[in-house]
């Protein structure tokens, strides 16, 4: 049931508009001031908000400003028999749905209504949507090597520092860069991943900076590259040991004048991105190796962030079991399967060489092939793969 709540100071508009609302199967509630409206809009949740602009004590634009305050999601439908244009102006500009003059036009009244359900609909779907997100890209754990990164993420995320993620293979240094992103201003910006070691070098810098039309054999068009795709958001070169140095190079000054050049162009682009980057080489070694540049090194790790490995931090795995298993068995459709203590405690004693990835996996295939209870003789049996 849709509920709304109708602010007037006229009881027999109130009283009308209840009566109204209840046979097109609204629950509605009332409030003759604006102090009373308040008071029910902080105990209550509400679809949408019919207010009238004339009142005593508090008008209708005061209402609204409050309850922008406290429910800025929640449509405010303004009403008023002493309306004009800049009354009507005024309204939308403070946050108004929409205003609608006395005498009502009931067509018109349960059409706005249902527009503005429609979008409270929406921003409900769009929040549970951004919770699952969010919840896919959560970092699991409460030991104290994880526990430094949550917190090094945290305070960094809403500068548009640098960062430079380490740590070996599926460890979980994406999902780093994501946290990163989500509580940064940058947050409903693009969030573009480039995985530089799965790009041929030859076609990197195309891939990174785009390429105008006829720059080689087959620019058949012009396209716009990683960089400019990510402005207002942030950028993450995964795996950016593997680059070639021609393409460090063009990073270089991408961070340093924040400029790229598509390939075979001359116009010099501006880019307003922040840039998250991940390895699992020891770029010192390559830096000595002549593999990777010192300066680009310099420019990218204003911020360091090493993740742990799984071997790390064995205290998490009865987290990252219960966090598997509900996300696996939600994905499959089927009941959450339960895991016993001696389970855990196996899962505990086995070397996780592939971290998150692996145990992920692991955690998939004794979901599959188990009964209701994952036991110690499963994850003996099916954990460990058999050649």
């Amino acid at each position: 049931m849709f509920r709304v709540l109708v602010i007037d100071d006229e009881r027999s508009i109130r009283n009308t508009l209840k009566d109204i609302l209840e046979l097109e199967k609204y629950t509605v509630e009332l409030a003759e001031d604006g102090f009373k409206a308040l008071e029910l809009i902080q105990n209550k949740d509400f679809e949408v908000i019919l207010c009238d602009i004339k009142m005593p004590g508090m008008d209708g634009i005061e209402v609204l400003q409050k309850v922008e305050e406290l429910k800025p999601d929640t449509p405010v439908i303004m009403i008023s028999g002493h309306g004009n244009i800049d009354t009507a102006v005024e309204s939308i500009k403070k946050g108004a749905f929409d205003f609608i003059e006395k005498p009502l036009d009931l067509n018109r009244l349960l059409i706005t209504l249902r527009n503005a359900m429609d979008k409270s609909s929406l921003l409900t779907e769009t929040k549970v949507l951004r919770k699952k997100v969010n919840k896919r890209y959560d970092i699991v754990g409460e030991s104290a090597a994880i526990k430094k990164v949550k917190d090094m993420v945290d305070r960094v995320a809403a500068t548009d520092a640098r960062v430079l993620i380490t740590g070996s293979n599926g460890t979980g240094k994406e999902l780093v860069a994501r946290r990163l992103h989500e509580k940064s201003n940058r947050a409903a910006g693009p969030f573009i991943e480039v995985n530089c070691a799965a790009i041929p070098s030859e076609l990197i810098e195309s891939e990174l900076f785009g390429h105008e039309k006829g720059a080689f054999t087959s620019a058949v068009k012009q396209r716009k590259g990683k960089f400019e795709q990510a402005t207002g958001g942030t950028i993450f070169l995964d795996e950016i040991g593997d680059m070639s140095l021609s393409a460090q190079a063009k990073v270089l000054r991408a961070l340093q004048e924040s400029i790229i050049t598509r390939v075979g162009g001359d116009a010099q682009i501006k880019v307003d991105v922040r840039v998250v980057a991940a390895t699992n080489k020891n770029l010192a070694k390559e830096i000595e190796q002549n593999n990777f540049r010192e300066d680009l090194y310099h420019r990218l790790s204003v911020i360091l962030i090493h993740v742990p490995d799984l071997n790390d931090r064995i205290e998490d795995i009865p987290l990252l079991c219960d966090y598997f298993i509900d996300l696996i068995c939600t994905e499959y459709g089927m009941p959450r399967k339960a895991i016993e203590n001696e389970a855990i405690a196996e899962l505990k004693n086995m070397r996780w060489t592939g971290n998150i990835r692996e145990f992920r996996n692991v955690i998939e295939r004794l979901i599959i092939l188990c009964d209701k209870t994952i036991t110690r003789d499963d994850v003996l049996n099916y954990a460990v793969p058999r050649y």
